[in-house]
This record gives structure tokens, sequence and C-alpha cells, in this order.
């Protein structure tokens, strides 16, 4: 079959176009001839190797031991496992290959891809293979970090800073359809899209900082990360709660080594003494997960704008796309 190929950590233009073997298939697991997978950051962290401690998270230290990157796809089962229980072949389906970290390869960009039942979803009728394959990470990220119960509730004031990528898009639907009133932070471009997302309020970052701006919000949930946590305190409520993401900027606002990690266990450390911090131990399973997100699609609550294309020949042109933060929308391979 045809798939991307990762011979080595290293710059994006490594990525080349080969002939492999087709992946084996667990008892556990399902061959999904993939449709469509989904760019999104993880991948870009995992092909170039940044920041270094990820490869000793599972990656593999001197090169990936997944040579196939991407984890999100969509598709249609081919073949399933002697203890698959859920799926048959011909079922359209939706999903995450990857069992544990994110930040790892897992095999979607290819023609065909195993994935782990757990991981899977019957992908909604309204949604393309194209939309489906854009929900999982961003999805789980979202659904795992944003404040549920008496945090988030009918009135609440939620602001998402970087709103307009993945996980803030999903992130202002979510808090949304919880009927909280959303501010939605991001560059001016994508301001038109975060408003038909269901933002009543939006921010140009360039033009307006939201922790000067004297508003209080129960919610920040702050994807981006350009922001200090006690910058963002100021725009905290006394019982508010601050959820901090850790996109890095493909790079360019964490170090080599250690990336955003030292701030992830910074934070982690004053949610003990911190009611403005709130540490997950216990996060749902996958499958939980995932039949939330297709609830909500179904709902009309839940909503993808895909906002280009590439077959996998282009793959290289498709993260770049990603790597510029200009796309207004989500960035999808399509085999």
């Amino acid at each position: 079959m045809r798939a991307v190929v990762q011979d080595r950590y290293g710059p994006v233009e490594d990525l080349v176009v080969r002939e492999v073997t087709f992946p084996t298939v667990a008892d556990d697991e399902v061959l999904v001839q993939v449709h469509a997978a989904s760019v999104h950051p993880d991948v870009w962290h995992v092909v170039t190797g940044r920041p270094h401690v990820l490869r000793v998270m599972g990656s593999g230290l001197r090169r990936p031991r997944q040579r196939v990157p991407g984890t999100d796809v969509a598709g249609v089962v081919t073949a399933v496992g002697r203890r698959v229980e859920l799926f048959q072949q011909g079922d359209e389906v939706f999903g995450e290959t990857l069992r544990g970290l994110q930040w790892r390869n897992g095999g979607a960009y290819a023609e065909y891809a195993a994935v782990p039942e757990q991981n899977l979803a019957l992908k909604p009728d309204s949604l393309s293979f194209d939309k489906a394959a854009c929900l999982p990470t961003a999805g789980l990220i979202a659904l795992n970090n944003l404040p549920t119960g008496s945090r988030l509730r009918q009135g609440s004031r939620v602001l998402v800073n970087g709103a307009g990528g993945g996980v803030g898009s999903i992130a202002v639907q979510l808090a949304k359809a919880a009927g909280a009133s959303v501010t939605a932070v991001d560059d001016a471009s994508k301001l038109e899209l975060l408003r038909y997302l269901g933002a009543e309020h939006v921010i140009d970052y360039r033009e307006q900082d939201f922790a000067e701006g004297g508003v209080r919000y129960d919610v920040v949930f702050d994807v981006i990360g350009n922001h200090t946590f006690a910058q963002c305190r100021r725009a905290l409520t006394r019982d508010g709660t601050y959820v901090w993401i850790g996109h890095d900027g493909f790079g360019r606002s964490a170090g080599k080594r250690w990336g955003s990690l030292p701030r992830a266990v910074g934070l982690m450390a004053r949610s003990a003494v911190s009611k403005n911090l709130e540490a997950h131990f216990k996060l749902p399973s996958k499958s939980e997960s995932m039949a939330r997100l297709c609830g909500l699609v179904e709902a009309g609550q839940l909503t993808v704008v895909v906002a280009a294309t590439y077959p996998l020949e282009r793959v290289v042109e498709a993260i770049h796309h990603l790597e510029r933060g200009t796309a207004v929308g989500r960035i999808v391979l399509t085999v």
C-alpha cells in the first residue's frame, strides 16, 4: 500500500510516499481503508523530533518506531480482529489510531491503518470523511480539558485563547453547548469563522490584550499559551478556572529539549494550592469521548470547517500550511 514514510527525525521535507507492507491487525483492532486523515500539531512534533523529550515518551530515541505519521483517520472497515464486537466490514468509522500518548506516529497517513476498536466510532451520516477525520485528537483534548459541572454551566463566561485552531474551535462549541457565553481570541482572519461557530464576542489578539481588558471570566481556556498564568489570572473571577493546553507554536515558543514540559509540571504542582487550576487525574475512555463527540455532531452542536485538502503526495505542503497558522479551518490529507 502507499504511505507517507518518515525514516528519521528532521525537516518535514524528508517525508516521502512509498510502498510499504500492510499493517498487522491485532485481535482487538480493525483494518480501516483510509479516506481522510487530519493534519495537526502533534504530527509536526513527531516528524521533527521536537521537543527531544518526546523521543523517550514512546516515539523512539534515534528514529521513530512507527515510520508512518498521522493519528486521526476516517474511512471504511475492511477487516476486523477476532475479538472485535462493535464493527464489521463496510462500516464507515472515524477515530484515533493511538492507544496512549499522542506524541507518537500512528500510521494514519496511508491507504490502510490498524485502529483499536475502543478508539473508533461510527461516522455520523452528516459528516463527510474529511470532516470526521478532524475530530478525534482535537476533540479528545478539548473534551478532556474543558471544565465540567459547576465550573462550566449555563451563564458562565468562557474565554478561549487561540480559538481558531483545531482544539480551540471545538472548545468554543463545547462551551456554547453547555450554555456559556463565549469570547474567542485569535487572528483577525479567523474571527468571522469563530462567530459562525457560536462565539458571542471575538478579540483580535493583535489589537487587544484580553488579560488587560478588565473583563473577568469563569474559565480561561488557553490553547496558545502566549500569556503567563499570573497574567491570565487577572482575567479570572475569584473562583475562575485556568486551563492551559500547551501549544508551543511549532517550536517557536518552547525549548528544543524539553518543550512546554517544564511549564506543564509547574502548573500541575501549583494546582495543589491554587483554586484557579484544576488537575485531571482520571480521564474518560476514548470510546466514551468518541461517543460524546458523535452525540454533539448529531445534535447539531459541533461543526467542523475544512480549510484545505491535499493528497498524500503533497503531505509536505499540507504540514507547512498548518505550520504557517493561516488556515481558516482544518487541513486534511485525502487518500
